[in-house]
């Protein structure tokens, strides 16, 4: 079977206290102590936020405006900027 992953767009934000990642894409947060953490979050974040959105029939796609984007407003604070996978399955039942 091929992989079914949605691959995003994550922003890793340095804070005083830890760690804000952010998906693009979604405009989906998370936070953690350490980097990876903030990154497993915002995996499981997106997941959720997927799932909720195709359940419900609803737009999943909204973008981080551009005056909210920290690439673009505060690019110092972008500890790193990485690829976001999440596999999605969708199954299907007739009613």
């Amino acid at each position: 079977m091929k992989n079914r992953a949605l691959r995003f767009t994550g922003l890793l934000i340095k804070e005083a206290k830890g760690f804000s990642s952010l998906c693009l894409e979604l405009d989906v947060a998370s936070c953690g102590k350490t980097a990876s953490l903030a990154k497993r979050m915002l995996q499981e974040a997106v997941a959720l936020h997927l799932e909720t959105a195709i359940e419900s029939n609803l737009p999943y796609l909204r973008s981080v405006p551009p005056s909210e984007n920290p690439l673009f407003i505060s690019p110092e604070t972008v500890a790193e900027k990485f690829d976001l996978d999440v596999d999605v399955r969708l199954i299907a039942h007739a009613a």
